[in-house]
């Protein structure tokens, strides 16, 4: 079920070149705009562009995967989601398949995105292995908004709905983390908000693990809590369809 739903992604190249024009814009745009609010401290580093990386690369996954429910409601719509419930395919594949195409269109997406700040002069020392957790941190974000991306298109069943709810909810998660500003420059409560935001949980995983001296610590602690809510939305989404399987 993931290999049909690569198939249908590199039918249409456009659709990859579209998903990777937003980033480079964040990366060069507001890498350039902002470059120097380092100067303000907190950064961690001399340079935005070492900090605004791994934002980008988490954000970008989390653009990508909040519309996977858009996806599920056209295979309703076309009747083909029907049809494969006469197979023995697994639901939890009929539902997540998409969430697992997601995550691998994230880590080739990752890693482009690594390889432009790295052209764009980004520095990376905590190496490949800092590169690696990051994409997986990235991926992580990606399967827990996807699936539950998922699960609102199993109950709402409408794609209007689906896409207010994501237009409200993307950036205030954005915003309401630490991509573009240091948490030291941030007010009081915008913190606090932050420490209970997924977003912000996997961008703190990439940039720890990718800077000089990582806080394992952090990352085994952040990593785990966005694992364990990534095994809470996959079986979420599971659970919504087998309530629309009841239905139809």
């Amino acid at each position: 079920m993931t290999q049909r739903q690569l198939m249908a992604i590199v039918r249409q190249p456009a659709y990859l070149l579209i998903t990777l024009i937003q980033p480079v814009i964040w990366l060069f745009l507001f890498g350039n705009l902002f470059k120097k609010i380092v100067e303000l401290g907190g950064f961690g580093t001399t340079s935005y562009l070492d900090y605004l990386v791994p934002g980008i690369v988490v954000m970008s996954a989390l653009g990508s995967s909040m519309w996977a429910g858009m996806g599920t409601l056209e295979e309703i719509e076309r009747g083909t989601l029907n049809r494969f419930l006469t197979t023995p395919v697994s639901r939890s594949a009929l539902m997540n398949a998409n969430v697992a195409q997601n995550g691998i269109s994230i880590a080739v997406q990752s890693v482009i995105i690594l390889v432009l700040g790295k052209i764009g002069g980004a520095h990376y020392p905590g190496g490949f292995l800092g590169m690696f957790v990051l994409t997986v941190g990235a991926i992580l974000v990606g399967t827990v908004f996807g699936a539950f991306s998922n699960a609102l298109g199993m109950l709402v069943r409408q794609r209007e709905s689906i896409i207010g709810i994501n237009t409200f909810l993307l950036l205030p998660l954005t915003f309401l983390s630490s991509a573009f500003m240091a948490p030291a420059q941030m007010p009081s409560w915008m913190r606090h908000v932050a420490d209970f935001n997924p977003l912000n949980w996997g961008i703190a995983i990439g940039r720890s693990a990718s800077s000089a001296d990582p806080d394992w610590g952090l990352v085994l602690g952040r990593g785990g809590a966005l694992l364990a809510l990534a095994v809470v939305a996959v079986w979420l989404s599971t659970r919504t369809f087998r309530s629309y399987q009841k239905s139809v």
